[in-house]
């Protein structure tokens, strides 16, 4: 994987941006931030340097100081040295380009290939478009926003409410559970 990208690498495309991580307060009054990291092993974040801040933003090392909950690092950013400098950066969501990643697995997929892909139950009947994939600790979800208006509702992220992902047709097939 490369360690270096150019200062302006990439498009603007979101598509060409993986998200790997979110940063939330500082940590101490050295410049040390805790990150919410998306990739499947945390304490790893420092291998895809450079982060960029925002798809194509300025370019930042981290490098990992502690590991203190299962999605959580605590990390220094290279050029970062108080407190006030680092509480700037909450907020701020940490990209890679797509081409930086590997190829997921079968039956796997990154969350930004699914949003915006329409949802249809067994019979192709249109029950909206996948909105984001979120995570809340139970296990992932779904939200969709409905075919026929603004308001959204969640499935489970399990293989049996979605038997079918097909990332070339733009569609995700639920068996949604009873009720919905």
């Amino acid at each position: 994987m490369p360690r270096k990208s150019p200062p302006n690498s990439g498009s603007a495309d979101p598509k060409d941006w993986v998200c790997l991580a979110v940063a939330g307060a500082p940590k101490g009054v050295r410049g040390a931030l805790r990150l919410t990291c998306y990739n499947e092993s945390p304490s790893d974040i420092a291998g895809f340097n450079p982060l960029h801040a925002g798809p194509g933003g300025r370019l930042l090392s981290v490098s990992v100081i502690e590991h203190p909950k299962p999605n959580q690092v605590v990390v220094k950013i290279e050029g970062i040295e108080d407190r006030d400098a680092a509480a700037a950066l909450n907020g701020t969501r940490f990209f890679v380009p797509r081409s930086r990643m590997p190829e997921p697995e079968d039956d796997e997929f990154y969350h930004h290939d699914l949003i915006g892909l329409s949802v249809v139950d067994q019979q192709d009947g249109p029950l909206g478009t996948v909105r984001a994939v979120l995570d809340f600790g139970a296990g992932e979800l779904l939200e969709v926003v409905r075919a026929n208006n603004r308001s959204t509702f969640m499935l489970p992220f399990t293989n049996e409410v979605v038997p079918t992902i097909d990332l070339a047709a733009g569609r995700v097939v639920v068996d949604p559970p009873e009720g919905l």
